[in-house]
């Protein structure tokens, strides 16, 4: 009998304790936020969250304000809403709240790369040097080139009238068409080996491009699974395959190979084998900097020719923007080959332009900044209370909600607004909430350490298929009545949130 009640004792401990790791017995101290862990053991809220984040969010701060803290997959998560209390996490040391050993968490999860504080200080000092001042100046030259190949070129037309109309689904075309584009302007076109063999390497280039946008959007779709450990085992099969492919697609010995890779790529290479990191580890680096670079310009690419091709007047504006830049510079749309020479500084005079991809941007960039606290702290916010934090826990902000969707900073939130973030007498254009004015009024690109260090590459990126298009293209909608496509609530967090469905339109070419 005794050795009966041994066992139930052991069992009922052993359950006890898998509950306690769980989360399940987590009491809320004093002055800690409000808790709420759900009512499934580890996952606690993990499922809602996952589905549907916006509309968690937002029930959770019907129910306890402008901060909580929830579990979420194992995980306790304290959720800051107030935005003007945004910047006692955005500007706290690093010493208390780190984004790099989170960010190093999620990216071994998706890429199943090591990375560390060395690794992190490389993508950002390269980021800097290369892809903003004289740097961005260089790339964009490059993305005018592999655009203009891509869209141009490339394009097949009718052979009895080469500007005949086409139809395609707006979104696979900017998402192809972009991601192509930027694909070779960083990681190079294939060599052409003699004098005769340009159009063989650029018939391998368009092979190529294709292939590699058809495998990274296999991927991107796995991904939220992925990170939410939610894979079938076929789907697993399917991760660790596309792994395998890009790693060798990707390898460092391929890009070597390549002619006019960017330095952002070939540098950051080559300071990841002086610093002594593996062949293995490069490769796995390369994927890792291709889905940075690349995941979110293509679908901001769409939504910002859906929302000006929807409204005539925000169309009509930055299109005449458009016009007069290219006139200015004594240019005119006369050749397929090579219509425009659209440089870094005409992209800087695009006033219009710049205020409707910032309304895009707030209206589709949904992405989640996440801290480690490192330590047990006081946060304390902008209405004068104080919060415990408690040390291994994560930290949230969520912009999307707090700021972006807030009639209060954005009124009429839900609606597009091309000159919105338009001064009307060039200062900064300023917000406000409560009387108060906002910092941070939109947060596309994050803030603080965890703020895109690729921004200014990818809004160049945006800009410029935005300007050829308008420029050298006749465009609209098949169906002009036809709703605003719904987003994909699964992608909440991942950046630039993707349609469900695609929309239908013609273009065709001027020049």
């Amino acid at each position: 009998m005794s050795f009966w009640v041994a066992v139930v004792v052991a069992l009922v401990v052993s359950l006890f304790g898998a509950f306690y790791l769980m989360g399940f017995f987590r009491q809320k101290r004093p002055n800690e936020p409000p808790l709420d862990i759900g009512l499934i053991p580890w996952l606690g809220h993990a499922l809602h969250f996952r589905s549907d984040s916006l509309d968690f969010l937002q029930s959770m701060q019907k129910k306890h304000g402008d901060i909580f803290t929830t579990l979420i997959a194992g995980q306790y998560f304290t959720f800051l809403m107030d935005p003007l209390s945004f910047g006692s996490i955005i500007t706290e040391a690093q010493s208390k709240l780190d984004f790099i050993s989170f960010a190093a968490e999620l990216v071994l999860r998706l890429f199943q790369f090591e990375a560390s504080h060395d690794t992190h200080k490389i993508i950002k000092v390269s980021s800097a040097k290369h892809l903003k001042g004289e740097g961005l100046v260089v790339i964009t030259e490059a993305l005018m080139d592999t655009l203009q190949a891509v869209l141009l070129q490339w394009q097949e037309t009718s052979k009895e009238d080469p500007k005949s109309w086409k139809e395609d689904g707006l979104y696979h075309f900017c998402n192809n068409t972009v991601f192509r584009a930027g694909y070779l302007a960083l990681y190079g076109t294939e060599p052409a080996k003699g004098e005769n063999q340009k159009e063989k390497a650029e018939q391998r280039d368009q092979h190529h491009t294709e292939e590699i946008y058809i495998e990274f959007c296999k991927y991107d779709k796995l991904i939220p699974r992925l990170l939410y450990s939610l894979l079938t085992p076929w789907q697993w099969s399917q991760v660790k395959n596309l792994w395998n492919y890009f790693w060798q697609v990707l390898s460092v010995k391929n890009i070597y190979q390549k002619e006019n890779t960017s330095r952002w790529i070939s540098d950051q290479a080559q300071q990841l084998a002086e610093s002594g990191i593996s062949e293995e580890m490069r490769d796995r680096y390369m994927f890792l900097l291709l889905y940075t670079a690349l995941n979110n310009t293509s679908p901001a690419s769409f939504w910002l020719l859906e929302y000006l091709m929807k409204h005539s007047k925000a169309m009509e504006e930055v299109k005449k923007e458009i016009l007069e830049v290219v006139k200015k510079s004594g240019q005119e749309v006369i050749s397929r080959e090579k219509p425009l020479n659209v440089t870094k500084e005409m992209l800087n005079q695009t006033p219009i332009l710049d205020s409707a991809l910032e309304e895009t941007l707030r209206l589709v960039t949904v992405p989640l900044l996440i801290r480690l606290v490192l330590q047990d702290m006081d946060l304390k916010l902008h209405n004068g209370k104080s919060y415990f934090l408690r040390k291994g826990d994560k930290i949230a902000l969520f912009p999307y909600l707090s700021i972006h969707m807030d009639p209060e900073i954005h009124p009429d939130p839900q609606v597009f607004k091309y000159d919105r973030f338009l001064s009307q007498n060039g200062n900064k254009k300023e917000f406000f909430k409560n009387g108060k004015k906002v910092k941070y009024f939109a947060m596309p690109w994050g803030a603080g350490t965890s703020m895109c260090p690729g921004r200014y590459f990818a809004t160049n990126e945006i800009k410029l298929f935005t300007f050829l298009m308008l420029a050298c293209f006749d465009l609209e909608l098949i169906n002009q009545q036809e709703e605003i496509p719904p987003t994909n609530k699964t992608r909440y967090g991942f950046g630039v949130i993707q349609p469900m469905n695609d929309v239908q339109f013609r273009y065709r070419c001027r020049c």
